[in-house]
């Protein structure tokens, strides 16, 4: 937008001051025509890169074909996808819609209805995580462990109790009658990249069996491949009742998914819930690509063999930096926590043709494509390290 020009958007975002126009694979570009390498992949939507050419070429084939008809029609291209997703996941049933939020939205209200009417119970509670994010509707807000995503939007849903992360020791005091479920993320992404610890989700898992709990695995950033399986899940060897995804399934074309096992679907019948725009052919054309293109060139696979290698030259350059606390994170989803705030460093990886984002106010996360270059990863890295090297001299 054009200095001393008003805008007609409402304010919502904290936006950087940067329009880019046109992207290609690791690159995006300005409309002053300046290049950048991206290392945020529109916050983990952007997984095969900008523009994938599978995906571009099924948009295509659909645009010429149909558009959208109503849910009140079968649509062929929502079986083939519903398939693709159970034949490479734990569920059996799956609903489709337009966002992470409403995926999320969609798994609490089923977690609710289960319980009501196929368990006959009262229960509705659902135990969430403090610095956990669950999306922006009133009720994933309130599911939410963060405080911050709340202000001003009182009075909020009852139904939600927030447990410590990683405290095994601690979760079996929250659950109570009510609780229905456990939702939580296998690494909390905008909490601050927190991978979950495999006793904790043992625990998990056993409190879930004993009390006949149902387990959500919000995979919607972990999702698609990015923690070097399709899902996150599956690392720890475990079953969730419920999935829900988003983001990279349709490699930049909105679409969410939540996905059951069998015993859910009596709960969701005919005219419980449903959605306009979720499921149409434009949508499932962009995702059925990108699946497919996942599988085929094994890029769960992939992203494992280049987290290895990004760790290994993290910790190369960075172990001994003062003003670095700790790398963490899971495959191509990494967090850089650092001593003291990085919104300034996350503007100078920007000037120098960096996109990074930050995860909280101390962690700078990283979030390459899934067909990344080694060189590319090598420029990036040269880039974060002669920052944090400057910072590092600075705090001395």
């Amino acid at each position: 937008m054009g200095e001393g020009m008003k805008s007609s958007l409402f304010p919502s975002y904290a936006r950087y001051p940067l329009a880019l126009v046109k992207g290609e694979g690791s690159r995006l570009w300005d409309d002053q025509g300046n290049e950048y390498l991206d290392f945020a992949s529109g916050l983990a939507v952007t997984s095969l890169g900008h523009c994938p050419p599978q995906v571009k070429a099924a948009l295509v084939a659909q645009l010429d074909e149909l558009w959208h008809v109503s849910n009140l029609f079968h649509i062929p291209s929502q079986e083939k996808l519903a398939g693709l997703l159970t034949a490479n996941s734990c569920a059996d049933a799956v609903f489709f819609c337009n966002s992470g939020a409403e995926a999320n939205e969609a798994a609490i209200k089923l977690a609710r209805r289960y319980n009501s009417r196929v368990l006959n119970n009262e229960r509705f509670e659902i135990i969430t995580f403090q610095q956990s994010f669950h999306g922006r509707t009133l009720a994933t807000l309130t599911a939410t462990g963060q405080d911050k995503v709340k202000d001003g939007f009182l009075p909020l849903p009852e139904g939600f109790v927030y447990a410590p992360f990683n405290d095994a020791a601690a979760l079996e005091g929250f659950v109570k009658d009510k609780t229905c479920a456990i939702m939580l993320e296998m690494v909390q992404a905008e909490g601050g990249v927190i991978p979950a610890d495999p006793a904790f989700i043992k625990e998990v898992v056993r409190l879930c069996e004993k009390n006949d709990l149902l387990l959500i695995v919000d995979e919607i950033q972990t999702g698609m491949g990015r923690t070097g399986s399709l899902f996150a899940y599956e690392q720890y060897g475990i079953k969730p009742d419920i999935i829900t995804m988003a983001k990279a399934l349709g490699s930049g074309f909105p679409i969410g998914a939540m996905l059951g096992q069998e015993k859910l679907i009596p709960a969701f019948t005919a005219g419980t819930h449903a959605t306009t725009f979720g499921g149409t052919p434009i949508a499932m054309s962009a995702a059925i690509a990108t699946v497919e293109t996942m599988l085929e060139q094994k890029l769960p696979e992939r992203a494992a063999r280049m987290s290895a290698l990004i760790f290994e030259k993290l910790h190369a350059e960075l172990d001994q930096n003062s003003f670095v606390k700790e790398i963490r994170g899971a495959g191509l989803l990494i967090g850089i926590e650092c001593v003291q705030p990085i919104a300034d460093l996350i503007t100078e990886a920007r000037e120098r043709g960096l996109l990074v984002v930050p995860a909280g106010p101390h962690v700078i996360r990283l979030l390459p494509n899934l067909l990344v270059s080694e060189a590319d990863v090598d420029k990036g890295i040269q880039i974060l390290s002669s920052i944090l090297a400057g910072r590092a001299a600075a705090v001395v």
